[in-house]
């Protein structure tokens, strides 16, 4: 899967072991899907959803992808679109030339494998696959520290390697993806549990994630600054990534749920205090809190650098505690 911000890799297990009894969950923040493919894994239906297209699109393939319904035929268009000759476009020409998030010769794979697959009128499900596949494969030979606000000074050695893709591990079995904003989401999907990893800060996943935004939607759009950032990044804004709204953005998520356990997974370097989001869940029923130490994002490990690349400041910590509140009001 590719890298990302906020990223629950490490509390996986952790995670499904708090919705370990309900045969339905809803995630309603799914991002790149790794907690909705690990409880798939475990038999679990889920219904992921993400208001940004790319995490929709994880969440087709990931979650609503079935192994068994897609499976052979994902494998022989993947291998086609693997074989296909570099045609540089758009990608290239803005993520290659305009900024330096990837070698020419690998934005010039990306131009011609989207275009191949945006002619052939894919089923939505088999299309999430191909996506899917080309995003991973791209994430595998960019040069960035992780985040797509800035890419690297000088390229990073996985740049070098040419772009190659792979079948994403899919399942067999049924769920569901959704593109919905979180509070919609919480009042419309119905299940047994619902897991919430909102945004906690003033870092939008829209603009640390534009590339695939761009990549998934393939509407060409028009770009600013020096990471090309799609024109909607200034537009698309979210209660969550402001601090005077972000604690009523909660809320109002929280509130809307209808499932009788919630787990929420929460930084204590977010806008909203331990002490508030146990407020707010109270009001669900009993409320129990576990704190996992946490390494930072790589960005923060690696230091404070100004734009000539020369560190200019020290990090004032590299861990964070991870917060997961649990509420059952059964």
């Amino acid at each position: 899967m590719i890298k990302y911000l906020g990223s629950k890799r490490l509390l996986i297990g952790e995670i499904c072991d708090a919705l370990a009894d309900a045969t339905s969950v809803v995630d309603l923040f799914s991002g790149t899907s790794r907690v909705g493919h690990a409880l798939k894994r475990r038999g679990t239906f889920v219904r992921a959803n993400d208001h940004n297209l790319y995490a929709a699109t994880l969440a087709g393939c990931y979650v609503a992808g079935d192994a068994d319904r897609v499976g052979e035929r994902a494998e022989r268009l993947i291998g086609e679109l693997d074989a296909l000759p570099g045609e540089p476009g758009w990608f290239t020409e803005t993520f290659c030339e305009r900024s330096r998030f990837f070698r020419p010769e690998n934005g010039a794979r990306v131009d011609a494998v989207r275009t191949r697959i945006a002619s052939l009128d894919l089923d939505p499900e088999l299309e999430a696959v191909a996506l899917t596949s080309l995003m991973e494969a791209a994430d595998r030979v960019d040069s960035t520290t992780g985040v797509q606000m800035a890419y690297l000074k000088s390229w990073a050695p996985r740049a070098m390697a040419p772009l190659r893709m792979r079948m994403p591990d899919i399942l067999s079995g049924p769920g569901e993806a959704h593109r919905m904003e979180a509070e919609q989401a919480a009042s419309m999907l119905d299940a047994e549990a619902v897991y919430i990893d909102p945004p906690y800060n003033q870092h939008s996943y829209l603009g640390n994630y534009h590339v695939w935004e761009s990549l998934v939607t393939w509407d060409k759009p028009e770009v600013y600054g020096v990471a090309c950032k799609r024109i909607d990044v200034r537009e698309r804004k979210s209660d969550f990534n402001k601090r005077r709204e972000s604690a009523a953005a909660l809320e109002r998520v929280i509130t809307a749920v209808r499932a009788p356990r919630i787990v929420v997974s929460f930084s204590d370097e977010g806008w909203v205090s331990r002490t508030e989001v146990e407020t707010m869940l109270a009001k669900k029923g009993e409320v129990s809190v576990r704190e996992i130490p946490f390494r930072r994002y790589v960005g923060a490990r690696i230091g404070i650098h100004n734009p000539a690349g020369v560190k200019v400041g020290r990090v004032s910590h590299v861990t964070n505690t991870e917060y997961l509140f649990v509420v059952d009001g059964r």
